[in-house]
Order: structure tokens, then sequence, then C-alpha cells
């Protein structure tokens, strides 16, 4: 098999919420599959993950907006409409824009002239990570060069697209993967073939991960003292349902004590000012952004890890958020709720417990059960650790995706030790 030579299409790099992408981008650079990254947006995050010092790909960013590199964009379209695939690439984003009239349709189309204009002539296939945006611009530009392309789907990308939009992507595309047994099942029946969507959970890379589990304290919450430490990570945004989880901390019982740490990204006034007018903000830590080291030494300390993740009105949602195997892989007992993909990792009463999105009282009852009872915590927390080392490797879906690549050089020593991946 011939070893593909790809251009890897992605919303913006690097991002620290997006570490799943860069935990596979390594994957790839380590099983010898050449590459270049093209991404739609430059970075914002001021922090990066270690992981990133460790890709060393030649990074091609595209012009966020037109009017602020026109004469790329001219120069794009200069050479890109000489190119074979020109005039359909055309004639198709004509047909999507005529069904969304929108700037940022408009955008995706000079970008990928960019994009096709300027690539290297070596390159062999288009890559995209999100059925969005990303996989617009690699579509056109695919279409242009007349070049293979594929896709990895993961949640918001496509509870928020139209189905025409998919449809028509998965037509074009030689193969997806997705990262849920829930987007196999929705995205299969929007596919011409429905053998083109595979499921490729990301996965852990367990050399992170201290293998012993950590003793923790059997503190119970009576003693104010010694209160039991509730994590949550996550961006500061509506799916992640943080307003839901801080009217269930303001619910527990008042002879049970607790801290609440948070880490994440996101504009945290508005959850800060909940807190401060549900009387518990000098319980809450908001540790904002950090990198993965940071992470998993939270996970590590702490005792109880809830997520209240929810759809959103729009159709944005989690899929199954990496922090969730990772506090799973630190011991962690996990609260979260029974939405998309989660209870594929999360079986109530067994590893964790599963509640209804936006019901702040049963989250409540729930967190109050596991901070009362710390053996129970303890023997969710192993049973979690095992299955995660079980069905969430992510050795086993890179060797996967490096054949699909053509990499077949890859071996379970190519994963090396200190790769994050958390979302």
């Amino acid at each position: 098999m011939t070893c593909d030579n790809l251009a890897i299409v992605v919303k913006g790099y690097p991002r620290l919420s997006e570490t799943f992408i860069a935990q596979e981008i390594l994957g790839i650079q380590q099983a010898g599959i050449p590459y270049r990254i093209v991404s739609l947006r430059h970075p914002t995050d001021k922090k990066r993950h270690p992981i990133h010092e460790r890709i060393t790909a030649e990074i091609d960013y595209l012009p966020e907006y037109v009017y602020q590199e026109p004469m790329r964009v001219l120069r794009g379209w200069l050479k890109a409409r000489k190119l074979p695939g020109y005039r359909r690439a055309r004639s198709i984003w004509w047909q999507d824009y005529r069904r969304d009239r929108t700037p940022n349709r408009a955008r995706r189309f000079a970008q990928a002239l960019v994009m096709a204009a300027e690539l290297p002539d070596d390159i062999t296939r288009i890559y995209a990570h999100f059925l969005h945006t990303p996989a617009s611009v690699a579509r056109y530009g695919a279409i242009m060069r007349g070049l293979p392309w594929c896709c990895s789907a993961h949640a918001k990308d496509i509870y928020t697209s139209q189905d025409w939009d998919m449809r028509e992507k998965l037509f074009d595309m030689d193969w997806l993967v997705t990262c849920t047994k829930a987007n196999v099942d929705h995205l299969q029946k929007l596919a011409d073939d429905p053998a083109k969507v595979n499921l490729l959970y990301h996965g852990l890379d367990f050399t992170r991960f201290p293998e012993d589990l950590p003793n923790r304290a059997a503190h119970d919450g009576r003693d104010p003292k010694n209160p039991v430490t509730i994590l949550s990570v996550g961006r500061l945004v509506g799916k992640k349902g943080y307003d839901d989880l801080l009217r269930a901390l303001a619910g527990l019982p008042k002879d049970l004590h607790w801290r609440f740490v948070h880490i994440g990204g996101g504009n945290g006034d508005k959850y800060k000012l909940l807190a401060t007018e549900l009387g518990i903000a000098g319980q809450c830590d908001w540790q904002g952004p950090r990198d993965q080291k940071e992470v998993i030494a939270a996970c590590q300390s702490s005792d109880l890890f809830v997520l209240a993740s929810r759809v959103e009105k729009d159709g944005d949602r989690d899929g199954l958020p990496n922090v969730l195997m990772e506090a799973q892989l630190c011991g962690l007992a996990v609260v979260s709720t029974a939405i998309s993909a989660i209870p594929e990792l999360i079986t109530d009463g067994l590893n964790g417990k599963l509640v209804a999105e936006r019901d702040p009282n049963s989250l409540s009852a729930a967190m109050a059960e596991l901070i009362a009872d710390p053996a129970l915590r303890d023997q969710m927390g192993r049973k979690g650790n095992e299955i995660v080392r079980r069905d969430f490797s992510f050795y086993t879906g890179m060797k996967e995706l490096a054949h699909r690549f053509g990499g077949d050089q890859l071996t379970s020593s190519t994963t090396t030790a200190q790769q994050p991946a958390a979302e």
C-alpha cells in the first residue's frame, strides 16, 4: 500500500480544547506518514500543551477573512481557476451557497481557493477534522485538485449541520471516522454507502498516567476541615451545563462539606455571578485553562468528577468527552448525564452515576450519594479504570487510522509517553 501524503485541515491550531486532535496528529507523525497542517484560524489560546511542542509539521494558516488578505485570495483564485476540478468545485459551492447564504459559506470557498493553489504538489490526500467548516474547505479544495478526501467527525459539527450538507459531503468523500456509536448510527442514515462511516474512539495514551491509582482519603464530607473535592474540566459554554451543576451543588445537604474545582477556558463571569447568587462562591475554585499535566494532577488529587453535559437548542452537544475517560483512568468515580455517547463509557451504578440532562435535583442527589460513600466512590473509580484500559486505548484506534493512510509501520512503542488527550 502506498503511503498517503496528507494535508490535515483543522479549524484552528493549536487549541487547548482539542488535544484529541493533537494526539492523533502526533500519532500520524510517529507512524511515518508525511503530512502538513492546514488551519482555518490562527491560535487564540495563550497556553500550549507539551504535545504541541512535539508536533513538527509545517502549518499553513489560511486567510481567516478575505478582507485581511485580499491579494492572497486573488492569487489563489487566479491559480485555482486553471485547475481541472475548479469548475465542478465552483458549481458545487454555488449550489451550497444558494441554500446557505452566509458569509461563512463564501469564506469557505475563498479559503479553499488558497489551499488548492498553495498546497505542495506531493500532497495525495486531504483529511479534515470536523464535518462542518473544515470539511467544506477540504471538499472544495480536494475537488479542485482532483484529490481524494476523508473526514473525522465529532459532535457539534454533526448535530448543528444540515442533513443535505452532510449527505452530499459523505457522497463525495472516500470514508469517514467518528468517535461514538451514536454518531455512527446518525451518519450512516445519511450516507449513500453506510460502510463509509466507521467507529473510531479517540482513546487515551495510557503511558501518560501512573499505573497505580492514588490512595484517596476515605472522607465522607462530614468533616468541615476535610471537604470532598469535586472536579470538573470543560469549557465554560452552554453544552457543558455549568449553570445546572452550580444549582446542583447549591442543593447539596448542608451537612456535607465539599470544594468545587473547575478547569477550562471560556468566559466565567456569569458562572461566578451565579455561584455568588447561590451562596456557594466561597466553595468554588475557578482555575482557568490548564495544560494536560495539570489536568491529570487535578484528577489524581480529587475525589469525584462531575460533568453536566446537555443538548443545546441548536443541537450542539458533547460526543464522548475525553475528560471523562481521563478521570476514570485516574480512578475517579464520575457523575454525568445520559446524553449522546456518554453511556458508551459510563454505566449507571457500575463506574459512575448517570442522570437526566438539565436536572439539577437529580444531579445533586447523585453527587450527595457519592460524597457520603467513599467506598462506593473507590469501587466505581477502580471499575472505570478497568473499563477505560480495556476498551479505550488510543493505540487501537491509531493503528486502524494509520492503516487507512498506508502507515502500517505503527507499533505499540510508537505512541511514546506524555501524549495528552483531553477535550
